[in-house]
Parts: C-alpha cells; sequence; structure tokens
C-alpha cells in the first residue's frame, strides 16, 4: 500500500482510551487520510528521533503530516477532526481557545487516562483487514 502523502498518528499503544480513539478515527476517515503506528513501536521511535522531537511532550499522541511538519496534544487531536467525516470537523472550532489552555484540559486527561480507561499490558494487534492503515517499517 503507498503511504505517500499520508498523515501519520502516533499514540500509546497500551492505552485503552488511544486504542478506542485510533478505531474512532478509522471508522470516520473516509478520505483515507491517515496511517497509524504506535509511540512504542520501532518505526514510532524513529519517526520522533529522526525529526528531533522533545519525547517528554509526546504522552499520548503525535500527527505527523509532510506538508506541515508535526502536531502533539490538543492541535494534534483537532488537527485529526479536522479530516473526519461527520460533524466532527466542526471541532476545529476550538483551535481558536489558547493552546496553554486547550493543552491543560488534554493534560489533566492524558495524565489519568491509565487510571480511568486501563491500560493493555502489549500495543494492539490489528485485524487483518486494519493491519494495512498501520505503519511497521
Amino acid at each position: 500500500m503507498n503511504n505517500e502523502g499520508k498523515k501519520l498518528i502516533l499514540f500509546d499503544g497500551v492505552c485503552n482510551l488511544c486504542n478506542g480513539a485510533i478505531n474512532f478515527v478509522i471508522k470516520r476517515d473516509k478520505k483515507d487520510t491517515f496511517r497509524y503506528a504506535s509511540l512504542q513501536s520501532e518505526i514510532g521511535r524513529k519517526l520522533i528521533s529522526d525529526r528531533n522531537i522533545d519525547s517528554s511532550k509526546l504522552d499520548s499522541i503525535l500527527l505527523i503530516d509532510s506538508n506541515e511538519g508535526y502536531f502533539y496534544k490538543s492541535t494534534a487531536a483537532l488537527q485529526i477532526a479536522k479530516q473526519l467525516s461527520g460533524i466532527y470537523p466542526l471541532l476545529y472550532v476550538f483551535l481558536i481557545l489558547p493552546k496553554f489552555f486547550r493543552d491543560w484540559i488534554y493534560d489533566i486527561v492524558a495524565k489519568n487516562r491509565y487510571k480511568w480507561f486501563g491500560k493493555k499490558e502489549s500495543c494492539m494487534i490489528p485485524t487483518p483487514e486494519l493491519k494495512a492503515l498501520f505503519i511497521d517499517q
């Protein structure tokens, strides 16, 4: 499968909330905009390192767009929502809120995500139908 021009979502592969969010995005990505990999995967770590991204800022999601660079935290979530089908692009309007405020709310959820939603022992393994959407090399 050709991944050229696709935006890549790196996510916390052991987080139940993050895995649920990825499944949510997959179902609503009607334009086939995204590809996926876990932050913990070899390719995830390589992409972070290659871009000299401060990994201390990454706790649950990173969006890499070859045309626009990368986004993390609330900005990544809103950039992703903008590309989905249905009413979700309307969430992009929240980008007008100050980043410190958006990220403060994001950080509260991210900090408590394992407590509230649980954690897996290992990264999710995509079904055969979804495997083509995940970058593994």
